[in-house]
């Protein structure tokens, strides 16, 4: 072994955690994921082989993942998420599908669209439960606080504390997503 090949080793050993779970965030199919990932490492021993010079192998590393994920959204549908509705400032219905990007807006705009919805779910299922119910229920199902209270036997202010909680797990965990889109 050369090397530059042991070199190429140690990075992909160093690197494939974290870039596996980069991938998985994005790609709710975990065979899609797994293509990805050694897709991206065929490329990274191509350009080894190459002698293709790459100053910031990890930056490299995830541009390149960042490049296949949008080739497999060009390719696929998005899978619809719900059909919940909120309302407007204006009491206007809005479905979730209102507040996305739409899957026509071309490729960029559809693999945003597939990322917010994943990590949407993913932050979601982190909550616990009577947050997760409560958010769910208030936000995406509209119901009111009120009616929840009479339903469940809970205190109005305690569920509107649990939301309170669910909604600041969910700005902290979007935020970092928001950021990374908003720079283009």
């Amino acid at each position: 072994m050369t090397e530059r090949d042991r070199q190429i080793s140690e990075i992909i050993a160093e690197e494939r955690s974290r870039l596996r779970n980069f991938i998985r965030r994005r790609v709710p199919d975990p065979r899609d994921a797994e293509d990805i990932l050694q897709d991206v490492f065929y490329e990274l021993v191509e350009a080894n082989r190459l002698l293709m010079p790459i100053e910031h192998v990890t930056g490299w590393l995830f541009r390149v993942a960042r490049n296949r994920i949008t080739d497999l959204f060009r390719k696929k549908k998005p899978e619809t998420f719900s059909d919940a509705a909120v309302e407007d400032e204006d009491g206007e219905l809005l479905q979730l599908e209102d507040l996305l990007p739409s899957p026509d807006a071309g490729p960029e705009a559809l693999y945003f669209r597939n990322v917010l919805l994943d990590e949407l779910e993913f932050a979601l299922g982190e909550l616990p439960d009577e947050q997760r119910e409560v958010f769910v229920a208030h936000e995406l199902e509209g119901r009111s606080f009120k009616e929840l209270s009479a339903e469940s036997g809970v205190n109005v202010n305690t569920l509107l504390s649990r939301k309170r909680y669910a909604v600041l797990h969910l700005r902290e965990q979007l935020q970092g997503i928001y950021d990374e889109f908003a720079k283009k």
